[in-house]
């Protein structure tokens, strides 16, 4: 995994997958990334690359509701993206959200086993924390 931060896009993953978003439509990127998280819920393990890109739509739908935890600029098209939705996010979207928020650090997350190995393991929980938090409150 190609990573240099604990934040949402700090990985090759999150970033390759904001290309992807800027092509989409609707919220169905979105939803995607956390449908594939909350599939893995019951498997041996829940893949990294997964939970990064779920990690990135989180914070792709806080910016939507109007809050941040990372300045997205640099990805140049995510902000315009966000710009052009004529919707707000569901109830269910942002719930689906914060599940497949919690579902990264359960014992079955690749990504958590990875983040245990690095110096950076409390600032990406604190990373997720935040997220979830801004969730709960749009709810």
């Amino acid at each position: 995994m190609g990573t240099w931060s604990h934040e949402p896009f700090g990985n090759d993953q999150a970033c390759d997958w904001a290309a992807e978003l800027k092509e989409s439509s609707g919220f169905s990127a979105i939803e995607e990334a956390f449908d594939q998280v909350i599939a893995g819920k019951d498997e041996d393990f829940i893949d990294a690359d997964v939970g990064c890109i779920a990690h990135a739509a989180a914070e792709v739908l806080v910016q939507i509701l109007g809050q941040s935890t990372e300045d997205l600029e640099f990805l140049g098209g995510v902000n315009q993206w966000i710009a052009k939705l004529s919707e707000k996010p569901s109830a269910t979207l942002i719930q689906k959200g914060v599940l497949a928020l919690d579902l990264l650090t359960q014992e079955n997350s690749e990504l958590d086993e990875l983040w245990l190995d690095s110096d950076d393991h409390v600032e990406w929980i604190a990373n997720l924390d935040t997220l979830k938090e801004i969730l709960q409150s749009k709810l």
